[in-house]
């Protein structure tokens, strides 16, 4: 007898589970976006762990089961499953590199203002700024409290990636809410941190990663753009190119 595939899940046939995979002493933790699910970032964590890197990517509470789920879950519950699976990387690791897709950026830029020891921060489209009209965070207020959620339009990289058909409209107020958290904490990152940005990126504003270098202290940072890519930049066209530049700065990072 076979599972009954999630009727809430685009590509519901994917390997959404969370993963583990111990290499060598750099761990790379990869965090997914809201309303995915560890898809987003598997690919290139299997490029890493190739090249020696251990790395985790877990799934963050109220995804990969039902949207409403999403709804009932504080943004504080997303960071306290990245610092979970970030002290299981450093039980085996020297160094630890916190990173993500989109949400999962912003996940991982909390991490960083909370632990100094983390040896950087990797940011694919980081969601600290939506292309959010005045008028849209005015409707999304307004319904929120009413309409659970409003379905997607179409996705970038629609075969490839997993997670919700709608957005949950009280879980994207949590996350407007962790973005204004980390703003007011940005100044607390001093580790080396690459922001990387694809230039067909329709959901994220296209000066987050301007904000996000401007508020850190951090002496080695970098943002990279991607002309082919869209917002999911580590399942779009340019993933093999944005593995290189990962490895490459993290090999800047610890100095060698």
């Amino acid at each position: 007898m076979t599972d009954t595939p999630n009727p809430h899940l685009r590509n519901p046939h994917l390997n959404g589970e969370p993963f583990h995979w111990e290499a060598g002493p750099v761990g790379v933790l990869l965090l997914h976006g809201f309303t995915a699910t560890p898809v987003e970032v598997r690919a290139a964590a299997e490029q890493l762990h190739t090249l020696g890197y251990s790395v985790a990517g877990p799934l963050l509470p109220g995804h990969a089961a039902a949207p409403g789920d999403l709804n009932r879950v504080p943004w504080q519950s997303w960071v306290e499953a990245g610092e979970q699976a970030f002290a299981r990387l450093k039980e085996r690791c020297s160094r630890v590199f916190v990173g993500g897709e989109s949400m999962g950026a912003v996940v991982a830029l909390h991490l960083a203002t909370r632990h100094p020891e983390a040896a950087g921060v990797l940011c694919f489209a980081p969601a600290v700024r939506l292309r959010l009209s005045r008028w849209k965070l005015l409707q999304l207020h307004v319904l929120a409290p009413f309409v659970g959620s409003v379905p997607k339009g179409s996705l970038d990289s629609d075969d490839r990636w997993q997670g919700y058909n709608v957005n949950p409209l009280r879980g994207v107020l949590q996350l407007l809410e962790m973005q204004r958290a980390l703003l007011a904490r940005l100044h607390l990152i001093r580790q080396p941190v690459m922001v990387a940005q694809g230039r067909l990126d329709t959901t994220i504003d296209p000066r987050a990663g301007e904000l996000i270098l401007s508020g850190v202290a951090s002496t080695l940072k970098e943002l990279r753009w991607y002309e082919r890519s869209h917002h999911v930049i580590l399942l779009d066209v340019e993933l093999e190119e944005a593995v290189r530049d990962m490895d490459e700065f993290m090999k800047k990072a610890v100095g060698g």
